[in-house]
């Protein structure tokens, strides 16, 4: 590891040693630049990525984003020079090998509350690192399970959002605005001894949990009735989304008119609607539904809805009570905090 006044060597091979490497490398890039920190994170074998300077989006579009992160002290150099106050995005998962509790901290609410309570349990058991988001939250870092991809989920209720699979999350010294101006994310607690994987389903189930799905139709039900009741609860429950919800249950609708057999023109109808009224555009709501396909069938051939055009009817649509928050399996593309 390189010490505190001099830049590391090309070595794009390292193995990042996750048992102590974490703390000490978080506190070495405290004082130094940007594009310094970035090549002390690759030059110790953690894969990393540019974000916007001041933001927490990726730099790299064309949806690169985190699956560009890498150790390549070159491409870390290339990018950091064309941006040198890029902040450091750090993919989480089994790709830096690290999950992290995202605790909010926020005018809407607080998840340290949320978050004692799931440690006095003893679903979370001390931490890899810990740092202070600028909000004044807290990212707790922890060690994967070998073997276990654990996808991200988002818990507005209890302002806890997980970062496994598919998401990234943005690392000190990065800067972002604040409503008190631009503050630093900063490394508060090192390792704790007792600190080990999070069963991430686990501290979702214990923090929100997840209602029972609906029960398939029964033989004899009476299609074109039931058919109209759950057209009616699905778009209601849709439109009824908030922010940093509405991806993922748009995703799950359609993934659940997909495994009913639905056709793909039939389910862009009946979300399209639903999914602009509640702040998605049509390209979003389109992409959404070609993943969920995609994920479920076979990628649809045929040409996008248009949003005026009235539903057609929906075939063998599940039935019961009313449909399920979007699951953690079903959250589509990289989710960042």
């Amino acid at each position: 590891m390189a010490n505190t006044t001099q830049t590391p060597e090309r070595s794009s091979n390292a193995q990042f040693d996750h048992d102590q490497s974490l703390w000490f490398l978080f506190a070495s890039v405290a004082q130094v630049p940007l594009k310094d920190a970035a090549r002390r994170f690759a030059a110790a074998g953690l894969p990393i990525f540019p974000l916007i300077p001041g933001g927490k989006k990726p730099v790299i579009k064309d949806g690169q984003g985190f699956h560009a992160a890498t150790t390549d002290i070159d491409q870390v150099t290339t990018w950091w020079t064309r941006w040198p106050d890029a902040n450091i995005g750090i993919p989480t998962g089994t790709v830096s090998g690290f999950d992290v509790v995202d605790v909010d901290n926020k005018a809407t609410g607080s998840g340290f509350e949320a978050f004692n309570k799931a440690h006095a349990q003893g679903l979370v058991r001390g931490w890899a690192g810990l740092v202070r988001t600028p909000s004044g939250g807290m990212h707790a870092y922890y060690p994967v399970e070998v073997g276990r991809e654990q996808p991200c989920w988002q818990s507005a209720k209890a302002h806890v959002d997980f970062r496994g699979a598919g998401g990234y999350i943005v690392a000190p010294p990065s800067r972002v605005g604040t409503t008190s101006g631009e503050k630093p994310y900063v490394l508060v607690a090192g390792p704790d001894t007792t600190t080990g994987p999070v069963d991430a389903a686990a501290v979702r189930q214990f923090l929100d949990p997840r209602p029972t799905p609906p029960p398939r139709p029964h033989p004899t039900a009476q299609p074109g009735r039931d058919l109209d009741q759950t057209v009616d609860r699905l778009t209601r429950w849709v439109r009824g989304l908030v922010e940093g919800e509405r991806n993922a249950g748009l995703f799950w609708a359609a993934c659940t008119l997909a495994e009913a057999g639905t056709s793909h023109d039939v389910t862009l109808d009946a979300l399209l609607d639903a999914g602009t009224q509640i702040g998605l555009d049509q390209r979003e709501v389109t992409t959404t539904v070609q993943s969920a396909y995609r994920r479920t069938v076979s990628a649809p051939t045929s040409t996008p809805r248009s949003p005026t055009t009235p539903a057609r009817s929906l075939h063998r649509l599940p039935v019961g009570t009313g449909p399920p928050r979007p699951t953690p399996a079903r959250t589509p593309g990289g989710v960042q905090r």
